[in-house]
């Protein structure tokens, strides 16, 4: 496989000329986007837009006017441009609050929420997967182009543009699919499964601003500066983790996609355009408390899942800040979330730990615990990265 180029450009806000000069330069680093998209050609852009809606300024979704200045570029070339995610929201129209109706409106582009066009099942031939339902919008499109932001994750470490396209199967199965594969490697697979069946021929990163912390929705937002842009979607997750100082290979979609030949991972085979990857690098990211890829890679694969149980989190209510919306109790894959009196409650016995509950609240009642052994292991590796830092 030929080196891949990711193109990264410095951009400090979402300013619309700034933006629109940044994005143009970031494509022409990689040959220019009418080098990469045929003209007429019929092209489905997938965001990163999470349920339930959200403001922009949370970054938790891909910020609509990063997608509009991207969408301004698209319609030069005259082409027929479709945006969407599979999205659940009891709003009447989901997309309203983000922002993202108005931005598609203004500019006459047609958004559409994935379920409203319902889903076709295919012959996956995965690595867990034989078969999925995913949204015919991909299939019927030309091109497909993938616009991640750059968050962390409270289950997978690191979510961008592999991740991302988890949204074009129906949100059923992707519950289903949680409830199904509880291991952090398998679900991995299983995502890596999904990308290759409808894989990006272009991928644009927002990561101007970010999110640290327990990503991918109750993280904080951290000004990261950059936006990447690359025909390998893998290259982009592993150049975008590299800054945020995260190893590629202790991600598991990363890895897991370079090994199978869907894009290349490391770093060293990867051609950077614009920026160097220190020189945009920022120093004390908040990652997910389980980020513990150091010690995934340094132990035994038999001895890390015997004691997995402990390295993952295992949400908790806050009844002060609960308002017994019913939302994390109806996300529940498991039925592990149950209504107690005037607040919800988790059933740990029941909990597979696949955060949905946690992802889906908006009103950051539900926290994240880890146990002891967890703790533990997670302090290691803190301390493991120290000395390596010292006399590495």
């Amino acid at each position: 496989m030929q080196n891949p180029k990711v193109s990264v450009v410095r951009l400090a806000s979402y300013k619309n000329e700034e933006l629109h000069k940044a994005l143009k330069k970031s494509l022409t680093l990689i040959g220019g986007l009418e080098n990469i998209i045929k003209p007429c050609s019929k092209v489905f852009v997938k965001i990163n837009h999470l349920s339930p809606p959200s403001l922009p300024e949370k970054s938790i979704v891909t910020h609509p006017v990063f997608t509009s200045e991207v969408l301004c570029l698209l319609k030069e070339l005259n082409l027929k441009i479709t945006v969407g995610d599979d999205i659940q929201s009891k709003e009447k129209d989901g997309f309203f609050l983000s922002g993202y109706r108005k931005a598609c409106n203004d500019l006459g582009i047609r958004l559409v929420n994935l379920k409203e066009t319902g889903f076709r099942e295919i012959n996956c031939n995965g690595q867990v997967l034989k078969k999925t339902f995913i949204s015919p919008l991909l299939l019927e499109a030309d091109f497909v182009l993938n616009l991640p932001k750059l968050k962390t994750h409270s289950f997978t470490v690191f979510t961008g543009a592999v991740k991302n396209m988890f949204g074009i199967i129906p949100y059923g199965l992707r519950l289903n699919y949680h409830r199904q594969f509880t291991r952090v490697d398998v679900f991995s697979q299983m995502l890596v499964d999904i990308f290759s069946c409808a894989p990006p021929h272009l991928t644009i990163m927002d990561g101007i601003v970010a999110m640290e912390g327990e990503g991918p929705s109750t993280g904080n937002p951290r000004k990261v500066g950059v936006i990447l842009a690359s025909q390998d979607a893998v290259a982009v997750d592993a150049v975008a983790s590299k800054i945020v100082g995260i190893n590629p290979k202790n991600i598991d979609t990363t890895f897991n996609a370079h090994e199978r030949g869907l894009g290349i991972g490391v770093i060293e085979k990867i051609e950077i355009a614009g920026e160097k990857i220190h020189d945009v690098a920022v120093r004390n990211f908040k990652h997910s408390a389980v980020a513990t890829g150091i010690m995934r890679r340094k132990i035994p694969q038999s001895l890390y899942a015997h004691i997995q149980e402990h390295l993952i989190l295992t949400p908790e209510v806050n009844k002060k800040k609960c308002t017994a919306c019913m939302e994390c109790i109806e996300i529940c894959p498991r039925g592990a979330v149950k209504l107690d009196q005037d607040s919800a409650r988790v059933n740990k016995t029941l909990c597979i730990h696949c955060m949905c509950c946690h992802e889906v609240c908006r009103f950051f009642a539900i926290k994240l615990k880890q146990r002891p052994l967890g703790r533990i292991v997670r302090a290691s590796e803190v301390l493991y990265k120290k000395i390596m830092t010292l006399f590495g």
